[in-house]
């Protein structure tokens, strides 16, 4: 038989994917899921036994959390990534990893293809093939949905006739959990002006009473939440664990597709958002001017190309050099306030804190130079433009 990988979600569309190719087209069709921090052990399991159920020849689940993170999450930290000042890229750094180690996995078994459910109108076709056809040319993608323009009545009478008896009853939003933010999608996030209800946001505030927390950076990675260290994961997972509690780090993203169209998706990362935050307050005070307006720029385009497939792309390990060198003295502690809905950022303390007083205070005192040194810098300084203005005035 025809050896073929699917990217099993265990959804409607993956589960129609999974029955059409083995019955009818005739592919021995092994399902993989990849674990980015979305599933628990009893999610799994379930996935695991509807998989058989839809007649796969075998099921397997990749844990690529601690891949997902040294690979990639660890950079859009050290570049304080948020697409258009708002998202934290959560589902589409996901889709990344989740192609690259689908492909690992078709190549280990010898599999000639690799079939998704991805439709013809979003973003995850082309993450998905630009991946696979990069490391794998060799590998046919095959794409039932997309290809064949299925309706969800159609996949949902189509499953009915092969005697699958799920419930296909499509819930209210869409829920995509991950180890950097869940996204949530509803009929209000087809619209351009109905704002998600609180509802919807699967963290629902528990706790009104503020409460400080201290984040310890070193080189850039949080190693400690409240002096408790813990690597970098785990420290994501208590931090969200805490904060989500706040309801904190929820949003709207509005964002350009890779194909063209606009496109609305709620968010909720609590953890992302206020790591990205208290990290990028600590550069504030530990990097130079001119590190930080070049970092600015070049993780824009890191999250740009990422978002849009590019990953593979050998600028992208350039950038990340870049970032990496750039976090060697990002180390010390960020001090927040959690409270419902938000959160402040309080301050820092870092042996590389920039804000030294022995050089002086802004608006304050000056200790390594004097009035004339001042006097004479403002008026090199302002040289440009008075040459500038006093020619064309002339002209």
């Amino acid at each position: 038989m025809k050896k073929l990988v699917l990217a099993y979600s265990g959804g409607l569309d993956t589960s129609y994917c999974a029955i059409h190719l083995s019955k009818d087209k005739g592919f021995d069709v092994h399902a993989v899921s990849i674990n980015t921090g979305g599933f628990d052990t009893a999610e799994i399991k379930s996935i695991e036994t509807n998989a058989y159920k839809m007649g796969v020849a075998s099921y397997k689940n990749i844990d690529a959390v601690a891949y997902y993170y040294k690979k990639v999450v660890k950079y859009l930290i050290y570049g304080n990534v948020l697409k258009n000042n708002t998202y934290p890229l959560s589902v589409s750094a996901e889709r990344i990893v989740q192609a690259i180690k689908i492909v690992e996995y078709a190549k280990s078994i010898d599999a000639k293809y690799i079939a998704h459910g991805s439709t013809g109108a979003g973003n995850d076709q082309i993450r998905f093939d630009v991946i696979f056809q990069t490391l794998a040319p060799e590998i046919e993608i095959i794409t039932p949905i997309r290809d064949h323009k299925l309706s969800r009545e159609e996949e949902i009478e189509y499953l009915n006739k092969n005697g699958v008896g799920l419930s296909w009853e499509k819930a209210k939003y869409s829920i995509n959990k991950g180890l950097w933010g869940t996204s949530v999608g509803g009929s209000e996030t087809l619209t351009s002006n109905i704002p998600l209800p609180k509802s919807a946001y699967p963290s629902q505030l528990s706790n009104e009473q503020e409460s400080k927390v201290k984040l310890t950076f070193n080189k850039g990675e949080l190693i400690a939440v409240n002096d408790k260290k813990n690597d970098p994961i785990k420290n994501i997972e208590l931090l969200n664990s805490i904060a989500s509690t706040y309801a904190i780090g929820r949003d709207i993203h509005v964002g350009d597709t890779i194909v063209g169209t606009k496109g609305r998706v709620g968010f909720e990362a609590a953890a992302a958002m206020i790591i990205i935050k208290a990290h990028q307050l600590l550069e504030k005070h530990t990097l130079s001017k001119w590190q930080l307006q070049h970092k600015e720029y070049l993780a824009s385009f890191y999250g740009m190309h990422l978002h849009e497939g590019q990953y593979l792309d050998p600028v992208m390990r350039d950038i990340e050099a870049y970032l990496k060198t750039s976090q060697e003295k990002v180390s010390g502690e960020v001090f927040l306030t959690l409270k419902p809905y938000h959160f402040t950022l309080d301050g820092i303390s870092s042996k590389h804190d920039l804000m030294n007083p022995k050089f002086g205070s802004y608006g304050e005192m000056n200790e390594c130079w004097t009035a004339d040194d001042a006097k004479g810098f403002i008026k090199i300084i302002g040289n440009q433009g008075k040459i500038y203005q006093q020619i064309n005035s002339i002209a």
